[in-house]
């Protein structure tokens, strides 16, 4: 059986399930059915307007956003599928607070649900910075289906890790 980097942490129960769809070619049948297509977010102009939409129905009184942009550079064999990056800056007398986020270019061509769940993430960084229950409660109230299209990512993750393509 194949490692499967991206459920390393879910059950051996659950490796085995997605290695017999794997085994079967069915992987990419399980994916395209429950998300046929991709999403119309190429630009990082439009990448912006859709991640401010959603700060402002969610995270009204939160800090703006400064930057949001696909890049290229994010690494997901590193964990990192988007980032949120803080930065200040010292204008004169006055400390200034830049935030951005970076989406891996990889979600370019994803189903708009998996946009969406990495989104949602980095927003949820701009009130919670670690990994906490707190975190997670507001992805959820974001995402209600946060946890499954986490999964259902993984899953697409791994598909196009095999050399696959979907869109």
């Amino acid at each position: 059986m194949a490692t499967l980097k991206y459920l390393a942490g879910y059950s051996a129960a659950v490796n085995e399930q997605v290695q017999r769809l794997i085994d079967t070619d069915k992987l990419a049948a399980v994916l395209a059915k429950k998300y046929p297509a991709s999403h119309s977010v190429k630009t990082d102009k439009a990448l912006y307007t859709y991640t401010v939409d959603l700060k402002n129905q969610f995270l009204r009184q939160s800090n703006p956003l400064s930057k949001v942009v696909y890049d290229d550079k994010l690494d997901v064999l590193h964990q990192a599928l988007g980032l949120h990056t803080f930065i200040s800056r010292v204008q004169g007398s006055n400390l200034k607070a830049k935030h951005e986020i970076r989406v891996g270019s990889v979600f370019k061509t994803a189903p708009l649900e998996f946009l969406r769940m990495i989104v949602v993430h980095e927003l949820a960084h701009l009130r919670e910075k670690q990994h906490n229950k707190a975190f997670y409660k507001l992805c959820e109230y974001m995402e209600p289906d946060y946890h499954q299209l986490e999964f259902d990512m993984r899953l697409y993750l791994t598909y196009l890790d095999m050399g696959g393509r979907l869109y």
